[in-house]
Formats: C-alpha cells, sequence, structure tokens
C-alpha cells in the first residue's frame, strides 16, 4: 500500500463521521473537491468503492467499514505517540481538546478557562460543547483529550476525576414563591419541563421525580435550560436545573426558586479521560486543581481575569 498517508486517513474517518463530504471538507479545513480527490485516491489503492455517494449523504460499503476500524486503531496510536513527546517535556502546553456537556459549559467554563490560562500560559485549548454520549464517543475515539461530564460515565476505557457535587433546584411560576416544596410523587402530577433526549440532566431529573416508561407523563421539552427558565416563567410549568445556573437562568425571568429538603437530588461533575493516555498525570493535575476551589473558586478567577 505505497503512498498511503496519515492524512488520507484523516480524511476518510471525518467523512465517515460525518457522512457528508461538505461538512467532512470543513471538518478538515480544506475544499470540497480536495477531500473527493483524496477519497478517490484511497480508493484507487484499495482497488475497491470505500463509500457510497449520493446527494444527501455517504454511506460506508462493508470495506469502508473495515477500514475505518484500521484507521481509527492508527490514528489513536498516532495522537498517544505524539502526546507521549508532549507528556515528556514537562509543563503541558500545546493543543488540548476539551469536550464540555451543556448543562456545565455556560457556568462553569469561564472559570475552568481561566484557571487553565494561569496554570498553564502555553496551553491551547479547543473546546466543543455536546451531549454525554457524543463526547465519549469523541473520547475513545482519540478526537478529544479530556471531558467535562456528569459522573459516573460507566465507561471501563476512561478514567474518571469527580471535581465536586452540586443540588438541582426547583425553578416554578413566581405566583408560587412560598408554597411547599413538592417531593417526587406531587412533581408526578405537575407539568414538568425537561431538556430534550440525549442530555444526561433529562434523565436525572426524570429519576428524582420516579417516572418509568410505563407511567404517562405530562413532559413538554426545550432545547436548553435558558429555554425551560422561560417556559416556566411563561406559566407553562416548573423544571429543575442544575445549582450553577440559578444566577444566570433567573436573573432575567419571573419565577421562583425553591430549595428540596435533603436528600435532594444531585449530580457529581468531573473530568474523564482515556486510561491509556500519555497525558494522564498531567490531567489529573488539572482535575486537581480545578477541584481545589469547585466552582465557587472558578467563577471568581474568571469575574478577576
Amino acid at each position: 500500500m505505497i503512498g498511503l498517508t496519515l492524512k488520507q486517513l484523516r480524511y476518510f474517518e471525518a467523512l465517515a463521521r460525518h457522512q457528508h463530504f461538505g461538512r467532512a471538507a470543513e471538518a478538515c479545513a480544506i475544499s470540497q473537491p480536495a477531500l473527493s480527490l483524496q477519497i478517490k485516491e484511497l480508493e484507487g489503492m484499495f482497488g475497491a468503492t470505500l463509500v457510497e455517494r449520493s446527494a444527501r449523504h455517504v454511506r460506508l460499503t462493508p470495506i469502508g467499514e473495515s477500514l475505518l476500524q484500521k484507521a481509527g486503531q492508527i490514528l489513536l496510536a498516532v495522537q498517544e505517540l505524539e502526546d507521549l513527546v508532549r507528556a515528556s517535556k514537562g509543563p503541558l502546553a500545546g493543543r488540548l481538546r476539551l469536550g464540555i456537556i451543556p448543562t456545565v459549559a455556560p457556568y462553569f467554563l469561564p472559570g475552568v478557562i481561566a484557571i487553565l490560562s494561569k496554570a498553564f500560559p502555553e496551553l491551547d485549548l479547543e473546546l466543543r460543547e455536546s451531549v454525554t454520549q457524543s463526547l465519549i464517543d469523541d473520547l475513545l475515539d482519540g478526537r478529544l483529550d479530556l471531558a467535562l461530564v456528569a459522573l459516573p460515565v460507566s465507561e471501563p476505557a476512561l478514567q474518571e476525576f469527580a471535581l465536586f457535587d452540586e443540588d438541582f433546584v426547583l425553578v416554578r411560576p413566581l405566583t408560587d414563591e412560598g408554597k411547599p416544596v413538592p417531593g417526587p410523587k406531587m412533581l408526578k402530577t405537575m407539568r414538568l419541563l425537561l431538556l430534550e433526549e440525549g442530555h444526561c440532566f433529562r434523565e436525572q431529573a426524570l429519576s428524582f421525580c420516579q417516572f418509568n416508561e410505563t407511567q404517562p407523563r405530562q413532559l413538554m421539552e426545550g432545547s436548553s435550560l435558558s429555554t425551560l427558565v422561560q417556559m416556566v416563567s411563561a406559566g407553562m410549568g416548573v423544571t429543575l436545573i442544575p445549582e450553577m445556573a440559578i444566577g444566570l437562568e433567573t436573573r432575567s425571568a419571573d419565577v421562583s426558586v425553591a430549595r428540596f429538603p435533603k436528600p435532594g437530588p444531585s449530580r457529581t461533575i468531573g473530568m474523564v479521560w482515556r486510561k491509556t493516555s500519555p497525558l494522564s498525570d498531567q490531567l489529573m493535575h488539572i482535575g486537581a486543581i480545578v477541584r481545589e476551589g469547585g466552582p465557587q473558586k472558578a467563577e471568581t478567577v474568571a469575574d478577576q481575569s
């Protein structure tokens, strides 16, 4: 297979991931014709069609699927070799690809960036916001180095590092101010506003409210915590949000915030990375720095930066 390059494997992996030549080309920062040419050259080397092309998307052929599996292993091994070189040079520097879930990003990320910029001035953070499963897939495939998620993720190949615990609070219309805080049984009878499927925060809220799949649900969905709070302000129901979101999401909404009696709903926020990553020691150090003061210190550092 003379002439096969890592660049071609990266292009092919991007095409398989995006299932679209235009989006894959954009992700690789090249033109679509250039990407198409590289894929055709790759197919010429194999003497076989690797992708089925259509107007809307592409599908991998069986040979393409086999190549994708091997290409992923090769690219991950190369990434870990590069990380090994970085780890041998001392303090963490250069690119660090960090993923973060949407129910943490707007509230905790600015402080994390400020903390890491102060501790590692040569670090170049690349950020991606997405739901937990997507971040886990990117970690396992070597497209991310580290992710901020709700724990546990229960993935054997990933190292988990807890940062802090936080409570959920109830957001309800301002007219409910001072009323008794409903428990799980009472919440079942109310119109509960939740994030769309795919968000781990949604499942955590449903678990607290003790919903099961056979019960009818008076539920409405929103795409973000901000949308949910505004829906509550409009009198459409009640919702749960994490404690760190209170200041940002309720300051411009006519809502009441109430805390649940102990033990109430809560979550653990932490970092995860591949156990095989040569950067494990440095990532553990990052975790310790961020955990030192929890979200309160992160907010303070962000305000001062």
